[in-house]
């Protein structure tokens, strides 16, 4: 059997990859089990075609390899020889595990001879509903809004909110409940996240506030020039909104999110309504001066950013 297995939710294509690995029974690296990325991926062919020697089958595994992508010489030359041999396949099993994938040859080819899965990231009414399971299951309490603070604050990656819970469920003991503080506390917050917090003090002229975000993301070893990044695109949504709202059109479809970012709409609207649409343009117009004047050695990102926000909390 082929499989493809693709998506953004490592953790989900992770658990299937260890029911394919178990169903298959006892591996051997280097006999009847074969790893391959990017790095080895030009001896895929003659990893298929070379016998488990002792066992009746082998398992490939090909990892991040870049043969989904269009155009790829070594895609077109292994969709030929799978095509070629699709009735001599029964001795062997390979999964391909992406994050992302191109629908070239190669993917037509899987689906119709294999399997392909896709793994998304989940919405917040799935992910609410699971962590509220994951936490019963332990006998601790999550609260709906609690559980969807929770998920705003870490990311909807399915792995990520596994171990973040795990810490809360640890912390609560058996029959307690989790609190917002404890979310605040204890949790491991996205970049993303404190973002959202580092524009709700800028909103509300808390400077100290604000700057002591700022700091929060530095002590965390987040990247200047990323943390830069991250603010520009947030507010550039921000202006979007304003944009949007002024022109009447749709602000889902305007910010472009994906289908399990929809639930931060009414979070981005109510930041928006902080600032009017010249001080957003402003906003962008210094990041973007901050980005050329760093570039030029003549201005340091973190001196540049607590310049911005000390101007719009004064």
């Amino acid at each position: 059997m082929i499989y493809l297995l693709y998506g953004e939710d490592e953790y989900l294509r992770d658990e299937t990859l260890k029911k394919i690995k178990k169903s298959f029974g006892e591996i051997q690296l280097g006999i009847n089990y074969v790893q391959i990325d990017e790095n080895n991926v030009s001896n895929i062919i003659s990893d298929i075609q070379t016998p488990a020697f002792g066992f009746p089958k082998k398992l490939i595994i090909a990892k991040n390899t870049g043969l989904f992508k269009k155009k790829n010489p070594l895609s077109i030359k292994l969709t030929n020889f799978l095509e070629e041999n699709k009735d001599n396949l029964d001795d062997v099993d390979i999964v391909f595990i992406e994050e992302t994938v191109e629908k070239n040859e190669l993917y037509s080819k899987i689906e119709k001879i294999g399997k392909v899965q896709e793994f998304k990231e989940q919405k917040l009414p799935q992910l609410i509903v699971k962590v509220k399971s994951i936490a019963k299951a332990y006998d601790v309490e999550i609260k709906d809004n609690i559980a969807a603070y929770f998920i705003e604050c870490v990311g909807t990656n399915m792995s990520d909110i596994i171990n973040e819970i795990r810490k809360l469920i640890e912390y609560a003991g058996k029959g307690g409940e989790i609190k917002k503080e404890d979310v605040d506390n204890l949790c491991i917050k996205k970049a993303e996240s404190i973002i959202f917090d580092l524009t709700d003090n800028l909103g509300k002229k808390k400077i100290k506030d604000a700057i002591d975000v700022l700091h929060n993301l530095l002590n965390a070893k987040e990247p200047l020039q990323r943390i830069l990044i991250m603010l520009y695109n947030h507010f550039k949504k921000l202006y979007i909104i304003k944009l949007a709202e002024i022109e009447n059109k749709d602000v889902s479809q305007s910010l472009k999110l994906k289908p399990n970012q929809v639930f931060l709409i009414n979070k981005y609207k109510m930041q928006a309504k902080s600032f009017n649409k010249e001080e957003l343009r402003s906003l962008l117009e210094e990041l973007i001066n901050i980005d050329g004047s760093s570039k030029s050695g003549s201005l340091d990102i973190e001196v540049g950013l607590e310049a911005v926000l000390c101007k719009y909390c004064s």
